[in-house]
């Protein structure tokens, strides 16, 4: 055992709140949300940054000791990684996403560069007994919020949004949602429900208003699979419908066809039914086209509207209307629209408040 200062701390540890002084085993668990720290032997110019537990980003440059943890990556449109079978001191290894998840990488996306590689310098550990100096491999369920099966969203309702790929506008819709909600006067919570580890899409939910978020990494997952991620919507819905929110948005990363675990999702009868809505972000009409009939089709599900790239213009828009039947409205040009219809299919009505132009003049 033996300790060492940290330069940067990665986002996806923030369960353990970690201090910059950690102490090391050479004991390394070759465990998915084990915590390492590693030193960077490499440059990058692009996809160069970190994201700290405060959201912040970090320039990562040669020679910084970084704490991560172990995990895998299977982006469509980013790098994808395997966790390695086992791990030792010294070994090299990759960050494989802004939010200091580590991993081998064995596809490379040519637009970001190869991968930052790196030394292993060992495995965190955490002091849990008091008084005693025993310590014990750090990982990212340390203070989560544990997985239950049950689901009780206690009549809130739930707009879910999906997309036909990253990237198609997901979050944007997500926040646009929160933020027209929030501006009517309603409480509304979110959530981020598949993907690799990163804190930007929650935050940006807190930035337009949520009351409550809760990303995936809060309940101790690095990267959702298919085998979890039901139980992972489960939890949160569960955990935010608590709080007695007006309305609950949970944007489900990645896209219909991805490796995350949407389709365990979508197939999954009990979150099926808590579904109110269901906004769809695709980038062109093509691809609109087939994801309302995937929903339909595959997964029983009516699509309330679409956005995403695809209605950027009114072109776009009437080609969507006319060939699948289902409203399209803008997230960036047309929130209220979006927002209107929405709260049709979930059945609330909320006006914007009003403003008494009296007290303006005070």
């Amino acid at each position: 055992m033996r300790k060492t200062l940290v330069d940067k701390i990665g986002s996806v540890t923030l369960n353990c709140r970690l201090s910059r002084e950690v102490y090391l085993s050479s004991e390394i668990p070759a465990i998915e949300g084990g915590v390492i720290v590693v030193r960077v032997l490499t440059s990058k110019t692009t996809y160069n940054q970190l994201e700290l537990p405060s959201g912040r980003l970090s320039k990562i440059k040669p020679g910084d000791i970084v704490a991560g943890a172990l995990g895998h990556r299977k982006a469509l449109f980013g790098y994808s990684g395997r966790m390695p079978e086992s791990v030792q001191v010294g070994d090299r290894v990759n960050l494989l996403n802004t939010g200091g998840v580590i991993g081998v990488c064995d596809s490379v996306n040519p637009d970001f560069g190869e991968p930052f590689v790196c030394e292993v310098l060992g495995q965190v550990l955490h002091f849990p007994y008091l008084g005693a100096r025993v310590g014990v491999p750090a990982h990212i369920t340390q203070g989560a919020i544990p997985l239950r099966p049950a689901l009780d969203v206690a009549g809130v309702p739930v707009v879910a949004v999906v997309g036909t790929c990253m990237n198609a506008g997901k979050t944007y819709a997500a926040c646009a949602l929160v933020q027209a909600f929030a501006h009517r006067g309603m409480k509304v919570a979110a959530a981020k429900a598949t993907g690799v580890s990163l804190r930007r899409d929650v935050l940006a939910m807190e930035d337009a208003g949520a009351s409550a978020t809760l990303t995936f990494t809060d309940l101790g997952v690095v990267t959702t699979t298919a085998a979890e991620a039901p139980n992972i919507v489960r939890t949160q819905l569960t955990e935010l419908a608590k709080d007695k929110p007006d309305v609950i948005v949970i944007e489900l990363g990645d896209g219909l066809l991805g490796l995350y675990g949407v389709d365990a999702i979508l197939d999954d009868l009990q979150l099926r039914a808590a579904f109110t809505a269901i906004v769809l972000a695709a980038n062109d009409p093509v691809a609109a086209w087939g994801g309302v009939r995937l929903l339909a089709e595959r997964h029983d599900l009516p699509t309330t509207v679409v956005t995403g790239p695809a209605t950027d213009n009114a072109p776009g828009s009437r080609l969507i209307v006319r060939d699948t039947g289902v409203p399209a409205h803008n997230a960036r040009t047309d929130p209220a629209g979006l927002a209107d219809v929405v709260l049709a299919r979930i059945g609330l009505r909320a006006d914007p408040p009003s403003v008494d132009d009296e007290a303006w003049n005070d």
